[in-house]
C-alpha cells in the first residue's frame, strides 16, 4: 500500500475513518470524504491526508485531483439506513438506493477503465452482514445491501482476470453512530457481538494480504450465509422469532 493512493467515502468517523487510518498507517496516500466537512477534515488532519467533503457519489473527480490523477484503491463505505418497509417513504428507497448501491456503481463507472488500462486496482465495498442476510427492521437497508454485494461480486466476476480486485466486507454490528441510531432493534440484534470499527479495518487488510473476497469481520456469519442457502425455511423461521422479539421492546411500535 505504500504511496498508493486511496479514496475513502464516508471516512468522518465510524469504519470509514478506522479504514482511511488503517491505510495511511500503511503508506497510502488517503483522502478523507464525508458529508460531515468537519469530521471529514478532522481525520484528514489526523492522518496526513487530504479532505475532500461532500457527497459521496460526486467527490471523485475532486479526490482524484488531489492524488495527482490516479486512484488505485476505492473504498465505497458511505451509507444510510433508513428504517422501515414497505410503508417507508418514496424518499428514503430513494436515499437508500442512491448512497448505498449507486454510489458504488457511479465509482466503477469512473475508475473500471482506467484500472483495465493500467491493469490494477483494487474496489472496497462496506457492505454489512444485512447484504448476505437481511436487517430486522429496515426493508431499505436490506434490499440496497444485497444489490450492494451483487454489485460488488458481479465486478469481482467481470474483472479479476483483468488485474482489478474486488473486496465486501460484510460485518454485523460494529460501535458506530449508525449502530447507535438503530434504537431497539440494534440494541437487541446488532449491540451484543458488536466489534470496534478497527476490527473490521484489521479483517480488510488481512483479507487483502491474502486475496479474499468476502471479508467477515464476524466470522459466524459464514455459517448464517450457509444456513440462508440450504435450509431457507428453518432460517426465515428464525429471522421471524427475531422479529417477533423485537416487536415486544419498549418503544419498538411500527418495527
Amino acid at each position: 500500500m505504500r504511496g498508493a493512493g486511496v479514496v475513502v467515502t464516508g471516512a468522518g468517523g465510524g469504519i470509514g475513518a478506522a479504514l482511511a487510518r488503517g491505510f495511511a498507517a500503511r503508506g497510502a496516500r488517503v483522502v478523507v470524504n464525508d458529508i460531515d466537512a468537519d469530521k471529514a477534515r478532522a481525520v484528514a488532519a489526523e492522518i496526513d491526508g487530504t479532505a475532500v467533503p461532500g457527497d459521496a457519489s460526486k467527490a471523485l473527480p475532486a479526490a482524484r485531483d488531489a492524488l495527482g490523477g490516479a486512484v488505485d484503491v476505492f473504498c465505497a463505505n458511505a451509507g444510510v439506513a433508513p428504517v422501515g418497509g414497505p410503508e417507508a417513504e418514496e424518499a428514503l428507497w430513494a436515499a437508500a438506493w442512491d448512497v448505498n448501491v449507486m454510489a458504488h456503481v457511479r465509482a466503477a463507472r469512473e475508475l473500471v477503465p482506467g484500472w483495465l488500462e493500467r491493469g490494477h486496482g483494487r474496489f472496497v465495498s462496506t457492505v454489512s452482514a444485512a447484504g448476505l442476510l437481511t436487517m430486522v427492521g429496515s426493508a431499505p437497508y436490506s434490499v440496497s445491501k444485497h444489490a450492494a454485494y451483487a454489485f460488488a461480486e458481479w465486478l469481482s466476476a467481470t474483472y479479476r482476470h483483468r488485474g482489478v480486485r474486488v473486496h465486501a466486507i460484510c460485518p454485523q454490528g460494529v460501535r458506530t453512530d449508525m449502530l447507535a441510531g438503530t434504537g431497539p432493534t440494534g440494541e437487541l440484534v446488532l449491540a451484543p457481538t458488536a466489534i470496534e470499527p478497527e476490527a473490521v479495518a484489521d479483517a480488510l487488510f488481512q483479507g487483502i494480504a491474502e486475496e479474499r473476497f468476502l471479508i467477515l469481520p464476524h466470522p459466524e456469519v459464514a455459517d448464517y450465509y450457509a444456513a440462508r442457502a440450504t435450509a431457507p425455511d428453518r432460517w426465515l423461521e428464525s429471522i421471524n422469532h427475531l422479529q417477533r422479539k423485537v416487536e415486544q421492546l419498549p418503544g419498538a411500535a411500527g418495527l
